[in-house]
């Protein structure tokens, strides 16, 4: 056990103390390259890109030739500026959306949203809630019994919610439409699916249909993940490192509802991910990533990566050309 861990388990207090003084040490570095993102040149985002994507998958950007999935993906994150975009990734906003293409009944129910920590008066919220920002990544807060956190977890609390309120997303890799989505914290009634995390569908569409479903388990604990077709079989690729359950995952009995729902709600983009939830036959609605992963996180093995290029179906030489001799020409 590290020196870190050994302090967080026996001295949690100390460990928060430890952590909000990182917080503000790091708070202006996070600030300034933020800043200094929002200040480059459409050319110089790119290369941003290019640099990152070439650090996570190891092999250099073709912006004339780009063919599988994650290569696809980095044209979407700077070129698709369709503004639907903005608000169906936003997890507050999305919900009207989500009640007037297939049902209010398929969201998980809303128990208060604002735009400050210091808004929330945690009096009136109920014993069990999960709590997260409507922009962010990883920010997501369980709470099982309210009346029984420590100091200690409400210090970590706050201070995970407050970090992630005040960081733009979209600065980190490239995926501009996160930076415009108005920050808010929402919280959402806890869904007891009787295990130690919930099931998490997630559907990948293309062109308004979906080809593969593949399911989290333990995101916050063990995290593994299987790949299905439409026909639950398992599939031979992955995406991560993630790795398959140890154990075969039931085709849940309403599998053709949940194929339906990701089929309306991904009716004109030509890629989405849409995730849902399914508790004792009952359906809700996750949330909508255009960018999953940012293409960073490797399709294992490479051909996956191909095959799931060919059924996205962009144009991803129209603004590319341009943007080339631009860059050739200002780097000159």
């Amino acid at each position: 056990m590290s020196i870190k861990s050994k302090i967080k388990s026996e001295c949690p207090l100390l460990y928060q103390l430890y952590k909000i003084l990182t917080d503000i040490k790091d708070a202006q570095k996070i600030k300034s390259a933020e800043n200094k993102f929002y200040s480059l040149a459409d050319w110089q985002i790119r290369q941003l890109d290019s640099e990152l994507y070439f650090k996570a998958q190891g092999k250099v950007l073709d912006w004339n030739h780009l063919l599988t999935y994650t290569e696809k993906m980095q044209w979407a994150k700077l070129y698709d500026k369709d503004p639907r975009k903005v608000i169906l990734s936003d997890k507050y906003a999305v919900r009207a959306w989500v009640s007037e293409t297939i049902g209010e009944e398929y969201l998980i129910p809303l128990i208060g949203v604002w735009d400050k920590y210091e808004d929330i008066n945690f009096k009136v919220l109920p014993e069990q809630f999960v709590m997260k920002t409507n922009h962010g990544s990883n920010d997501v807060v369980i709470v099982r019994s309210k009346s029984k956190l420590s100091l200690a977890q409400k210090i970590e609390m706050r201070r995970k919610i407050t970090n992630s309120l005040k960081r733009d997303y979209g600065s980190i890799y490239c995926e501009l439409h996160y930076g415009k989505i108005p920050a808010k914290i929402i919280a959402e009634k806890f869904l007891d699916s009787g295990e130690t995390d919930l099931q998490d569908y997630k559907f990948l569409c293309f062109s308004g249909k979906p080809y593969f479903c593949w399911v989290d388990i333990g995101r916050y604990t063990k995290h593994k993940r299987n790949v299905y077709d439409l026909n639950w079989n398992l599939q031979d690729w992955n995406q991560f490192t993630y790795g398959n359950t140890e154990y075969e995952i039931e085709k849940p009995k309403n599998f053709d509802q949940m194929i339906g729902l990701a089929e309306k709600l991904s009716r004109g983009f030509s890629h989405v991910r849409v995730d849902l939830y399914n508790i004792d036959g009952k359906i809700y609605f996750g949330e909508m990533t255009f960018t999953n992963g940012s293409g960073f996180e490797k399709i294992i093995p490479p051909s996956a990566d191909l095959m799931l290029g060919n059924l996205w179906d962009i144009d991803t030489k129209s603004n590319s050309e341009d943007s080339t001799k631009k860059l050739e020409r200002d780097t000159k």
